[in-house]
């Protein structure tokens, strides 16, 4: 068999340092980083040190107009995130977004529309699924019927502020889309992952500003239930992980099944295990613990492969798009309390 050249890619926009995750993974399966846009130098700067293989350019055109590039990826301010993706595949190039990849659902369907038009692929780095080892032992578990039919997701998100170092475009709703829009992009995507549904209705959604009143834009709590046929989910997510916390967030999904429940310590075991990837299994037999740390990370050989092969393996296209779009009907329908009554 002949090697294939490697997957060309390029970013524009640095504004979340998510985009060292998805440049990284891109890298270790094989892809070949060419240039980057950032209007911002000290982002410009610091992208450099790490990748100095990349070319900064002037202007987006340069790496729009590259017909060697095949992949775009960013993590742009959020708002700014949907237009770089639709002008990248009517460029007739892929692309992978950080999340969340859009702020308004009018910016969803309208990425919907340019990416039934051109056949391209756009693609969501949901992270706490896609770039956690325990995610991958999930996956096996569930498959080989560990703990029977999937019933109920529990997703926590907590995250910690860090106030001091957080750009403007944190503090303002319309730029990052408020909080269950953006950080509950992710547990949206595990919820019908790990069930397998298809589609949800959002039962209820809240989100508040108990704790930042000089920042009236920062959402700081946010919950949401959240229903299938067959299947029902919570989610919570915060800002509110405390400084003694050895990591930024204690992420945890449970989910429960039919003969059996798992719960993920994703990022740490407090007072516990060292390092993060624990899985918990308990069903009818026993009590099990899996250390994941060594478990493979398969989205970015995957995505490749679905830019070569035109193919849907990293993740369907309206799975991508589904998570997403029930993100913000939740962040649409939400009760707004705390600091956010008016």
């Amino acid at each position: 068999m002949t090697n294939q050249p490697p997957i060309r890619f390029a970013a524009i926009g640095l504004n979340h340092n998510h985009i060292y995750g998805q440049t990284g993974l891109l890298l270790r399966a094989g892809a070949e980083l060419v240039s980057f846009y950032s209007a911002e130098d000290d982002l410009a700067q610091e992208y450099q040190s790490r990748f100095d293989q990349a070319t900064r350019v002037a202007t987006q055109e340069e790496i729009l107009e590259d017909e060697s590039i095949d992949l775009v990826v960013s993590a742009a301010i959020p708002r700014l995130r949907p237009e770089i993706g639709i002008r990248a595949m009517q460029h007739g190039k892929d692309y992978m977004s950080d999340k969340p990849a859009f702020t308004t659902l009018d910016q969803l369907a309208e990425v919907r529309k340019v990416q039934a038009a051109t056949g391209q692929i756009y693609s969501v780095n949901y992270s706490e699924r896609l770039e956690t080892r325990v995610s991958t032992k999930i996956d096996e578990l569930l498959q080989a019927g560990a703990i029977g039919k999937v019933v109920q997701t529990l997703g926590l998100g907590p995250h910690r502020t860090r106030i001091e170092t957080r750009p403007w475009w944190f503090f303002e709703e319309e730029q990052y889309g408020g909080i269950i829009c953006d950080i509950a992009s992710h547990q949206f995507d595990q919820y019908l992952h790990y069930t397998g549904a298809t589609d949800a209705e959002i039962v209820h959604a809240q989100v508040a500003n108990y704790n930042h009143p000089q920042h009236p834009g920062l959402q700081d709590f946010g919950d949401v239930v959240v229903r299938s046929e067959g299947c029902t989910g919570y989610i919570r997510v915060d800002w509110f992980t405390p400084d003694g916390l050895a990591t930024w967030g204690d992420g945890r999904l449970v989910i429960m099944g039919t003969d059996g429940y798992m719960e993920a310590r994703k990022y740490v075991d407090i007072a516990g295990r060292e390092g993060a990837n624990h899985l918990f299994l308990v069903t009818q037999k026993e009590t099990q613990y899996f250390d994941c740390s060594n478990e493979p990370l398969p989205y970015g050989e995957k995505l490749i492969a679905d830019i070569r092969n035109r193919t849907e393996t990293a993740m369907s296209q309206e799975h991508c798009f589904k998570a997403s779009e029930l993100a913000l009907k939740a962040q649409a329908k939400a009760t707004r309390v705390g600091y956010l009554v008016q």
